[in-house]
């Protein structure tokens, strides 16, 4: 009867056993069927931060939705793995992804403190955690942690682990893995930690918030002795390093992840560039190192330059001026590749990020007069001794019974002039006549051939700058002269590395041929004159070769200065956002000009002082001009080949008095 008994627990015992393993495996299976895949895990690419610098390795901004920068483990310390470990999961390098002891001694020390001081999760469970399932708190979600710990145990090394572990975790304050970490509290890579500083960010994990050093730095400090404490017990430093990396002052220099201010302009531009290119997801993930055009050093220094000078006109007209300063905005552009070095949209961009330079369509002025002398030129309708005369003119206005009579500025009229001495003096008379025989449909052209975007008013108003164009677009315009009639694409960005190290673009200027070399250089020779002898005079004390041009509107509500060296074209804009006057007599050459000398007088790379590159087929004429305002002077004036005269053949003579007649010329 007993051995029936017997029998019979037995059996019950056994049936319960296989019951009990077929719900489980029932229940093993069923998790495993929303389990997801952790093959992923073997190419970890976690979403990193795209670095922005300038073209000197000058950080610029930083561009990211977690802020993270991706380090293999191998180039970590080992005291910052060793406290990670300490703190975290002093068994990893020995348990299978679940550590069954230490969840029995998590539990036994949260039942005698009578609340949670130590959790029983692994490392690996962690990274289950991060990157596989949600944070639901459930006995479900909790079993398929332990399974897919085990699981990656088994797929991946300790060192991979680890890997995905220290590059993923929050560290706080917006710092995604150790090295965010390491450049977020204490501005230094990962690699250069000391041992307090790696136990501090170690100590970090549990409440990353709690004991962030930057609001609560007794309580990281309270926190690093207890990482430096389990170091000790495990056996990874001594008792005496630990007292000693205890006691050491909690140094911080946190890195500023802000975009650069002075840089913002730019920045703007940019970013908008890139995210047609790449996606605005790719461009906050994918780690892109981007060198830019922009000279950072350049750029700040003609910032300073533009809230000096228009204080210095705000200043000139105490009465009835405006209680705000003058606007403004500097363009400059690099003449060989395109690059924009410097793009300065307004006097502070913290305060209007409205960009100026880009968006802004002020109307040009005088600034506007090179594209109709070289849209003349490159038809061969004039050559740069053309004379024309600066007289009272009156044409058909915009309606049938009205007229328009185009001024010259200072109200006077010069005569007879060549077309230099009517670009050295700016004359508006000379210009609309100019433009007139160039024809509106040939200039409006070439002026979108050289870069102009705006839509341009169709009547001869437009000679004297009456349509509102874009410093940037006028400044780019300009570089065709000196680059010999090539119009090149603008560059924002010098190449762009992928996360891995790879270069994916590099700057290869690209350009069209708009105007003739030779136009293009009678153009510079021109511009130049401007400097030499008319309103650009002030650029003179740059000491090296320029061009340039000024443009003032009328009352005096826009000033611009356009002008280029060999190596650089910059333009300046200054003006009220209202249209509100500068003040009398705020010229191009009084408001722009010094502006731009100050911005040019700074350019990082020193100019060479090098002129102009003279085509072959230009030839230089000693040539007499007539300047009313200066009288007559001797010049070296540039003329095609075939616009320089034939000389009158001399006939012969019979004893040197009596010419000898065509007939008899041997």
């Amino acid at each position: 009867m007993r051995l029936n008994h017997v029998h019979a627990s037995i059996i019950i015992f056994v049936s319960a056993a296989i019951s009990l393993v077929f719900v489980l495996g029932v229940i093993y299976f069923y998790l495993l069927l929303g389990l997801p895949d952790i093959s992923s895990l073997k190419n970890y690419r976690p979403p990193v931060v795209t670095e922005v610098l300038d073209r000197n390795g000058e950080p610029l901004a930083y561009w990211y939705l977690e802020r993270r920068f991706f380090v293999p483990v191998s180039q970590m310390p080992s005291c910052l793995i060793k406290a990670f470990v300490s703190a975290e999961d002093a068994r990893f390098f020995e348990h299978r992804g679940v550590d069954f002891w230490g969840i029995l001694r998590a539990a036994i020390k949260d039942i005698q403190a009578r609340a949670i001081v130590q959790g029983g999760s692994t490392i690996t469970q962690q990274v289950v955690r991060a990157l596989l399932l949600s944070r639901e708190k459930t006995l479900t979600r909790k079993l398929k942690e332990a399974i897919l710990a085990w699981e990656i145990d088994s797929a991946l090394t300790k060192d991979e682990i680890l890997n995905i572990y220290l590059n993923q975790i929050y560290l706080g304050a917006g710092a995604y893995g150790v090295e965010a970490a390491a450049r977020t509290y204490f501005g230094k890579h990962v690699w250069d930690l000391t041992l307090p500083e790696a136990a501090l960010i170690a100590g970090l994990t549990p409440a990353p918030s709690r004991y962030n050093p930057l609001k609560n730095p007794k309580l990281a400090l309270k926190r690093r002795a207890y990482v430096l404490r389990r170091m000790a017990e495990e056996g990874y430093i001594s008792l005496e390093e630990a007292q000693k990396a205890a006691r050491s002052p909690l140094v911080l220099h946190p890195q500023n992840f802000s975009p650069n201010p002075h840089a913002g302009y730019f920045l703007d531009v940019l970013r908008s560039r890139l995210e047609r290119r790449f996606g605005k997801r790719a461009l906050l993930t994918q780690g892109y190192t981007i060198y830019t055009t922009l000279d950072l050093r350049w750029q700040e220094a003609a910032e300073e330059a533009l809230k000096t000078r228009v204080k210095d006109i705000w200043k000139r007209h105490p009465r009835n001026r405006p209680h705000t300063l003058p606007q403004g905005a500097i363009v400059c552009i690099d003449n060989a590749t395109g690059g924009v070095r410097v793009l300065v949209g307004g006097v502070n961009y913290e305060k209007s990020q409205f960009n100026r330079a880009v968006y802004a369509r002020r109307q040009p002025g005088s600034a506007f007069k090179p594209i109709i002398w070289a849209t003349a030129l490159e038809k061969d309708i004039v050559n740069v001794a053309t004379t024309m005369v600066d007289e009272p003119i009156v044409l058909p206005g915009a309606k049938a019974d009205q007229f328009w009579q185009p001024r010259n500025f200072d109200g006077t009229y010069l005569g007879p002039i060549s077309i230099r001495t009517a670009l050295v003096h700016s004359r508006n008379t000379v210009a609309v006549k100019l433009a007139r025989a160039v024809g509106l449909p040939d200039l409006l052209q070439m002026a979108k051939l050289m870069g102009i975007k705006s839509p341009l008013t169709w009547d001869y108003s437009v000679a004297l700058g009456s349509a509102g164009i874009s410093l940037f677009d006028l400044t780019r315009a300009y570089t065709v002269f000196p680059n010999g009639g090539r119009l090149l694409e603008s560059a924002f960005v010098e190449s762009i590395f992928d996360r891995d190290g790879k270069e994916i673009f590099h700057l290869k200027p690209v350009g069209r041929q708009i105007l003739s070399p030779e136009t293009a250089y009678l153009m510079t020779y021109l511009l130049q004159e401007v400097v030499r002898d008319g309103t650009g005079r002030c650029a003179q004390d740059l000491g090296v070769p320029v061009g340039a041009k000024t443009g003032t509107t009328d009352n005096y509500h826009d000033a611009w200065f356009i002008g280029f060296t060999r190596e650089e074209t910059c333009g300046v804009w200054v003006g009220y956002d209202n249209l509100v006057s500068l003040g009398n007599l705020e010229t191009g050459a009084r408001a722009a000009c010094p502006v731009w000398k100050a911005t040019m007088e700074t350019f990082p790379s020193h100019f060479s002082g090098k002129g102009f590159e003279m085509p072959e087929t230009i030839v230089l004429i000693k040539k007499q001009d007539y300047d009313p305002l200066r009288g007559r002077e001797t010049l070296w004036m540039p003329f095609r080949e075939n616009e320089v005269p034939e000389p009158k053949p001399t006939w012969p003579k019979v004893f040197g008095i009596i010419p000898l007649p065509r007939i008899f010329w041997w």
